[in-house]
């Protein structure tokens, strides 16, 4: 019987090596394809290594495990669709996620097409989750399972994913824990055994935000005003409104944010562009002299303003309903997605590593709503929010 043959995306990091090495042992002819996205350093911290040495370290990996090796140049389809996008949504005051992007434009996209082209039955990548796939009137339906590893859970970053490109994925190292991972590596003496994991964005690394986004986005100077937590904008009634079948009048309102202005509060400092901040941020306002640090609790683009609000549990940094416009809406098990009218209890994350939520799903003509047990901090326009049942993500959707 032929060996199926899985083409696997080496990064140049300990988890996508012993990936490869676990298909390899499961009997798959296993190709490591490494993926060139960027390597333009505008912005990019210093620490971080250049996209040369990580495929230095994939090809060291690939020969050490003796599967053959290919490098694909895809950083125009990653600008185009990862990174332009990204300026664009920070120019309009919103904060996307690349990386739930790169995972739906390039890795299990364009990627995915140059491993058909290699003649891959699968793609396969080093991320911790699973997938199960079952029958349902006689046809396969792919779940995408939580990961073993409750600390290193990833199936978020992948909540964008069809059933089609569920098909064709495979997640080798979704039930083995970290150090678990590292432990093989080491074993196995691969060159990625030690190797920090990766931080910041996708394929770009760590950097400096407003520098990154300066190449595309002017910096404007503009005013920082300061919303003290007793301004009469916090003073919905929230628990006698959130009921479980609440009016579409209430969801509406109570999924609007704070309409933040100049006459609320009072001037504390500058910054160099508000498109640059974004929700729950604190670092990069080198504003002082207050008893407890500032967090950005508002922007407004049109009139570059930022607002703040002094200690993390300001009540403007809570709300607890937000709206994804039904273009926005993706189900990844279309079999389970809501009719309009519908409601439904589940499981809410509305960032990476965000410990489960719960609360109602309420599906409407326009889009769906979510209604959260308890407030949400840093509810953010442009990140993603996903819905689980159990351990298995169903659906996610850009947050308005």
């Amino acid at each position: 019987m032929e060996r199926k043959k899985v083409v696997i995306g080496l990064s140049g990091g300990v988890d996508s090596s012993v990936a490869a090495y676990v298909l390899k042992e499961q009997g798959y002819e296993v190709i490591g394809l490494f993926m060139k996205n960027w390597h333009d350093t505008t912005g990019v911290l210093k620490s971080d290594c250049p996209w040369l040495e990580d495929r230095y370290d994939a090809q060291a990996v690939a020969m050490k495990l003796d599967i053959p090796f290919h490098t694909v140049d895809l950083s125009d389809f990653y600008r185009k669709r990862v990174v332009d996008y990204m300026f664009s949504e920070y120019e309009k005051g919103r904060t996307p996620n690349p990386d739930v992007l790169c995972n739906r434009e390039i890795k299990f996209d364009v990627f995915l097409e140059k491993a058909l082209e290699l003649g891959a039955d699968y793609v396969a990548t080093g991320h911790y989750c699973r997938k199960e796939t079952i029958e349902i009137d006689g046809k396969p339906v792919h779940r995408l399972l939580a990961g073993s590893d409750g600390n290193k859970d990833q199936s978020y970053f992948l909540c964008q994913l069809s059933q089609d490109q569920l098909s064709k994925a495979m997640f080798p190292i979704g039930d083995i824990v970290k150090p678990e991972v590292r432990r093989i590596a080491n074993e196995l003496n691969l060159v990625t055994a030690h190797k920090k994991d990766s931080q910041g964005i996708c394929f770009v690394g760590k950097v400096d935000l407003p520098v990154f986004l300066q190449q595309k986005l002017e910096a404007k100077k503009g005013k920082v005003f300061k919303i003290d937590e007793d301004c009469d904008l916090f003073k919905r009634d929230w628990n006698q409104a959130l009921v479980e079948n609440p009016s579409d009048e209430v969801l509406e309102e109570l999924s609007q944010p704070y309409y933040f202005h100049p006459k609320y509060g009072k001037k504390v400092g500058e910054h160099n562009g508000a498109h640059f901040k974004t929700i729950g941020q604190r670092k990069g306002l080198n504003i002082g002299g207050f008893p407890e640090p500032l967090f950005v609790i508002g922007t407004n683009v049109d009139f570059n303003q930022v607002y703040v609000g002094m200690g993390q549990d300001h009540p403007g940094l809570f709300r607890s309903v937000l709206f994804i416009a039904s273009d926005e809406v993706h189900w990844v098990r279309p079999d389970l997605a809501l009719k309009a009218g519908e409601s439904r209890r589940l499981s809410l994350r509305i960032r990476y590593r965000q410990p489960l939520q719960t609360g109602v799903l309420h599906c409407r003509e326009k889009g769906i709503y979510l209604v959260f047990d308890e407030p949400q901090r840093g509810i953010t326009a442009g990140q993603f929010a996903s819905w689980y049942v159990d351990d298995e993500l169903i659906g996610s959707g850009v947050i308005a």
